[in-house]
């Protein structure tokens, strides 16, 4: 996530000076505070004795920091300005859960007169902040990697005093990093459905397995047109969703927790309803089963199932099938003449 603080109270081209000692709260330092350590430092490398208490009030600034949100395994310092931008990794139990990735910027002192450099760094917080909430794993990694890639790239245009480049020179750099963000957003949707699917996926197999484990037992006792007619539905349903997120045609809300796992719950349990109800439409006599005349009830049964797979893989073929048998609204008999 980003850290974004308010600067210390010292003008821009100001060296700050931070006192060499250790920090007492580890979890009050902020990246601010890491970045104005570093930019002091830098600017002390020169002599022996304060590059001494620099570089120690650095250490201790990092140290604090990395205490509380992991590692940092990326960082770019401006060299001519108070600003940087920074990936951590921290890991968890040990390595035994997947690390949690965060993105931290302190740009504020260098883009005052670059509105558009500002704007493509913002992109980069918003990415960030969504991969590290949605992402997992190894696609939390990638999507963080690039976004960090792009900051940096961005505040390196604007890490200057002299010789500043042209404004044409700024704005083409900023187009091609613009394209590159784009880039990453775009990996990111496509990470991020493809986790919603997955869960998407697990609710769908939890629900039906819980129905056949139900179905088997039932139907070992007895037969039951609804409970075949139920399984067979949710199973179409599983097929049809298999079939769309094969095609690539399948995209669900990512921004939502485990609401696509509820959803996918849902679909066994809506196709095998449609199933229910059209074997209690052909069992009732509204429609009529396509088998000739004579055949066996083991004949009739596998029509059934067949129907009702049918039902759970389309559901507008079934809403269609019953709409069809639905009653129409009569009108009201005209009066005979002369009455």
């Amino acid at each position: 996530m980003t850290d974004i603080a308010q600067p210390l109270a010292a003008a821009p081209n100001e060296t700050i000076t931070v006192a060499a000692q250790p920090v007492a709260d580890t979890h009050a330092v902020t990246f601010s505070e890491v970045v104005y350590a570093h930019f002091n430092w830098w600017h002390h490398r020169e002599g022996a004795r304060g590059n001494v208490h620099a570089a120690q009030a650095f250490d201790d600034a990092r140290a604090a920091f990395e205490k509380r949100h992991g590692e940092l395994v990326n960082a770019y310092w401006c060299s001519h300005v108070e600003s940087a931008v920074a990936l951590t990794q921290k890991r968890r139990l040990r390595g035994a859960l997947a690390p949690v990735w965060g993105f931290h910027r302190e740009t504020d002192w260098a883009t005052p007169d670059h509105p558009d450099v500002a704007e493509q760094l913002h992109r980069c917080d918003e990415l960030a902040v969504r991969a590290n909430a949605v992402l997992k794993s190894v696609r939390q990694r990638i999507c963080m990697q690039l976004v960090f890639a792009s900051a940096s790239h961005l505040l390196s245009l604007v890490d200057t005093r002299t010789d500043s480049p042209g404004e044409t020179a700024i704005a083409d750099a900023v187009a091609k990093e613009q394209t590159a963000i784009d880039k990453a957003e775009a990996y990111y949707k496509e990470a991020a459905n493809g986790q919603a699917q997955m869960a998407y996926f697990a609710g769908m197999v939890m629900v039906t397995a819980a129905l056949s484990v139900f179905a088997i037992v039932f139907l070992t006792l007895s037969w039951a047109t609804p409970v075949a007619a139920l399984i067979a539905g949710a199973v179409g349903a599983v097929v049809s969703v298999v079939q769309r997120i094969n095609s690539g045609k399948f995209e669900l809300e990512t921004d939502v927790g485990g609401y696509p796992c509820f959803l996918g719950g849902l679909r066994p349990l809506i196709g095998g309803a449609f199933a229910m109800v059209i074997s209690f439409a052909f069992t009732g006599g509204l429609l009529h089963e396509p088998i000739a005349a004579g055949e066996t009830t083991d004949h009739r049964r596998l029509t059934l199932l067949v129907l009702g797979f049918i039902a759970g893989f389309s559901e507008r073929w079934a809403q269609d099938t019953l709409t069809a048998i639905a009653p129409e609204a009569k009108r009201a008999p005209e009066q005979p003449s002369g009455h």
